[in-house]
């Protein structure tokens, strides 16, 4: 249960992360702020996702990790 929970998180940053390239890419004069701000949550994401699967396993179910 606590994997699936961290894995939901990383969803959930991987949606944030999206949402801000999107922002990014509307707003020019803070475009580059917004892409550094982006990668470091996407960054964030992945790591969670690598702390699931190097110390409580896969979630059953799945094939490894994924977005």
């Amino acid at each position: 249960m606590l994997a699936h929970d961290i894995l939901q998180e990383a969803r959930k940053l991987h949606k944030v992360s999206d949402s801000l390239d999107v922002l990014a890419m509307q707003h020019a004069p803070i475009e580059e702020a917004l892409s550094i701000l982006s990668g470091n949550v996407r960054n964030s994401a992945s790591l969670l996702e690598v702390l699931v699967a190097l110390r409580l396993g896969p979630e059953p179910g799945t094939e490894g990790i994924s977005n």
